[in-house]
């Protein structure tokens, strides 16, 4: 409602004295344009679909000869909705096998801190031994703009940074894993391709989040703890898209 009450006034005050059906499209388009100027793309959408819905009304209500300016092809692909991404699911028998066919060890272990701990390729690559405190690895400088933040991996994935770094001699400040954003997405995409999988940096975020919540771990921790994401709807897109038979497992496990 809020909505229209924006709404409805700034479109009579653009349009005095007018009759509903001698408004075309390209006006209409001039008047949401003005109006939306420098706002994000789903105010523009938004106000689009309100103003739509308003003529539909007017036309189903008391004028069935109205034809609505909205509905022209050239306004809705200007105003089309994104289509909503869903990644499917990597087993966690694939990302296992994924990481233990990763020959070099710098390589492989790049690999499993992303996928068990849900860390975006930039926070893994900027890590230093001094970011490494038992099974927390502390972020400086996040993406959030906080000072940092704490990512938690299993014990045994500590075990084997830890010894990585002794191995290698890694000082206190050096990065563990000294390469680039690019060189990162080689490996990551050639360790897909020894299992037949197309893969991505961010594949491996999403897997994090997706296994931990086919695996019971409430949402919040989800969102909150693995993520690390401010509110839940961002989380809702990480999650792979559930098949017939998981769903059918799922309802088993918890009825049968």
């Amino acid at each position: 409602m809020t909505g229209y009450e924006f709404l409805l006034p700034k479109f009579a005050n653009a349009f005095p004295d007018r009759d509903l059906e001698s408004l075309s499209s390209e006006e209409v388009l001039g008047f949401l344009t003005k109006l939306s100027d420098g706002r994000k793309k789903a105010t523009k959408r938004t106000r689009f679909a309100s103003l739509t819905a308003f003529f539909n009304f007017i036309k189903n209500s008391c004028q069935s000869d109205l034809k609505n300016p909205c509905d022209s092809p050239m306004l809705r692909k200007l105003f089309r909705a994104p289509n909503q991404v869903r990644w499917d699911f990597l087993e966690k028998e694939t990302v296992d096998e994924i990481i233990f066919k990763i020959p070099v060890p710098r390589d492989r272990l790049l690999v499993e801190v992303m996928a068990r701990g849900g860390l975006r390729v930039s926070e893994a690559l900027k890590l230093t031994p001094r970011d490494v405190e038992d099974r927390r690895l502390i972020l400086r400088q996040p993406k959030s703009g906080r000072e940092e933040e704490v990512v938690f991996i299993p014990q045994k994935v500590a075990e084997r940074l830890k010894g990585y770094i002794r191995d290698k001699g890694i000082a206190p400040d050096d990065r563990l894993f000294p390469i680039g954003y690019a060189a990162a997405r080689v490996i990551v995409r050639n360790a897909g391709k020894r299992v037949g999988v197309r893969l991505s940096p961010h594949d491996l975020r999403r897997h994090a989040a997706t296994y931990a919540s086919r695996s019971g771990t409430p949402i919040e921790i989800v969102s909150k703890i693995i993520l690390r994401h401010a509110n839940l709807a961002t989380t809702q897109r990480y999650l792979g898209k559930v098949s017939d038979t998981e769903a059918m497992r799922w309802i088993e496990t918890l009825y049968g």
